[in-house]
């Protein structure tokens, strides 16, 4: 994977908070998608689909 176009994602967790600080890592286009990014991805922690959201 590019370096440069690699972003941290951090989960939001389910309703009860679980799962919540598990962090993966994926590719952005940085030209077309100024905007942070929020993908609803598998948590495996949680065993289900949360939000993941883009941090630093």
């Amino acid at each position: 994977m590019s370096q440069d176009n690699l972003i941290k994602l951090e989960s939001e967790g389910d309703e009860k908070g679980v799962g919540k600080g598990h962090i993966i890592y994926s590719r952005k286009n940085k030209r077309t998608l100024k905007e942070r990014l929020r993908l609803k991805k598998h948590n495996p922690v949680a065993r289900l689909h949360t939000w993941y959201k883009e941090t630093k």
